[in-house]
């Protein structure tokens, strides 16, 4: 009896250890992008490629870019009475504040600042990920918004100056340029492979991604039933 179970348990052994060399290791895409099947010595390299400063540029601007859609969920409570509107502000809000503390977290435990350098310098700075600065020429500054996709202080103005129908528009409008603008923000990252290896940041990526792409998707449809103004 001992035997068959000492010769059951070294079977059970060879056929784990076939089973886990044998098994395809397969990292996910890029937005848009096909996986890609790796070997395990480049799996291994993987698990230790860390963070780059495009990785932590981007967690401390996308801190100040969620940070501005909590601002016009805020708005929400005085201006409008469509239970429609409100239940998604109430969603971005809430989804949106857990992920400032999440990338808040994230830079912490790496020792990183939470602040974004092109806030500080007020648009003008430049570092690592200064595609998320924007180009805005000769505009009036009032027309200019700090990252891709946040509303200009004029945009800003105009929403906050709004109430009833004329606000449900401009907040599902606005809100959709600014959820268009984070999935701007993670193309541009991703664009360089060596981004958005952190297994923490390559998860909350996808989570931006899947949640903000749905959100989209649903405000066009709040939206479109608004009907077109008069």
């Amino acid at each position: 009896m001992m035997g068959s179970v000492t010769a059951a348990a070294a079977w059970l052994a060879a056929f784990s250890l076939i089973t886990v060399q044998d098994a395809p290791i397969v990292q996910p895409g890029a937005p848009g992008e096909a996986a890609t099947r790796l070997t395990p010595e480049a799996s291994v390299e993987m698990s230790d490629a860390g963070y780059t400063e495009a990785d932590i540029a981007f967690m401390q601007d996308m801190i100040v870019h969620h940070g501005q859609a909590v601002e016009m969920v805020a708005l929400i409570e005085a201006r409008t009475e469509n239970e429609a509107v409100r239940a998604m502000g109430a969603r971005i809000s809430l989804s949106q504040s857990s992920e400032i503390e999440l990338m808040q977290n994230w830079l912490r435990a790496r020792g990183q600042s939470t602040e974004s350098k092109l806030l500080k310098s007020g648009g003008h700075g430049d570092h690592d990920m200064g595609d998320h600065k924007m180009d805005h020429g000769d505009k009036d500054p009032m027309d200019m918004p700090l990252m891709h996709g946040m509303l200009s202080p004029r945009q800003m103005k105009t929403l906050a100056a709004a109430d009833g129908l004329a606000f449900d528009r401009l907040f599902l409008s606005g809100m959709i340029q600014h959820h268009q603008g984070a999935l701007d923000m993670v193309d541009m990252l991703l664009s360089d492979p060596s981004n958005g290896q952190d297994a923490l940041l390559s998860e909350f990526l996808s989570s931006i991604v899947g949640d903000q792409s749905a959100e989209i998707l649903r405000m066009q449809t709040l939206l479109s039933a608004l009907g077109s103004p008069s």
